[in-house]
């Protein structure tokens, strides 16, 4: 019953981080339109926007040892659904830890994304990093270097989520080299 409670409240803190987060960066997110007079190879590496919305389902995991849960770390399983520019899939694991100081909290998270990605298929990685400090959150969301497979080898960048009424919509600044 207890570790009911603690992983719904961790997941709460989460969804909380992604909220602030998500807030103070979907401004920074913006900027990626195409420019023409830019020459084929800058054309290369220029940032590219890409957004949408998605759907995920947190599953709490079993700790792996009692060490762990006396550490209120709490482990889940992630599965998501990517709608826009990115029509992906994700599996992936998250690592997340509340202290007794009421809005500070931490995660880490992997997940493989599968799908396309404007047209371009393939898989990739995002790695993810969020902390609460006393309610005041900071979130990283990147694609780990040379995770890219098949059409999307070389991808790079970094995404951004916000949370508002309920949904989940994602802003994803990357570089992709030309095909």
């Amino acid at each position: 019953m207890m570790r009911a409670m603690t992983t719904q409240l961790i997941v709460k803190v989460i969804t909380g981080i992604w909220l602030l987060a998500g807030m103070d960066f979907a401004t920074a997110a913006q900027a990626g339109s195409l420019d023409s007079s830019k020459t084929p190879q800058e054309v290369a590496h220029q940032m590219i926007h890409a957004s949408g919305t998605f759907q995920v389902k947190l599953t709490p995991q079993k700790p792996d040892n009692k060490e762990a849960e006396s550490a209120s770390l709490a482990r889940m399983s992630i599965d998501k659904r990517y709608q826009g520019d990115l029509e992906a899939t994700s599996k992936g694991e998250m690592l997340s830890v509340m202290t007794e100081v009421k809005g500070s909290a931490g995660y880490v998270a992997l997940e493989r994304v599968t799908g396309t990605l404007h047209g371009r298929s393939g898989s990739f990685v995002l790695q993810q990093s969020g902390t609460m400090t006393r309610g005041a959150a900071e979130m990283s969301v990147t694609v780990v270097p040379d995770s890219g497979t098949d059409q999307l080898v070389g991808l790079a960048g970094k995404m951004t989520i916000k949370i508002s009424g309920g949904e989940h919509f994602y802003e994803f600044e990357y570089t992709l080299p030309k095909r």
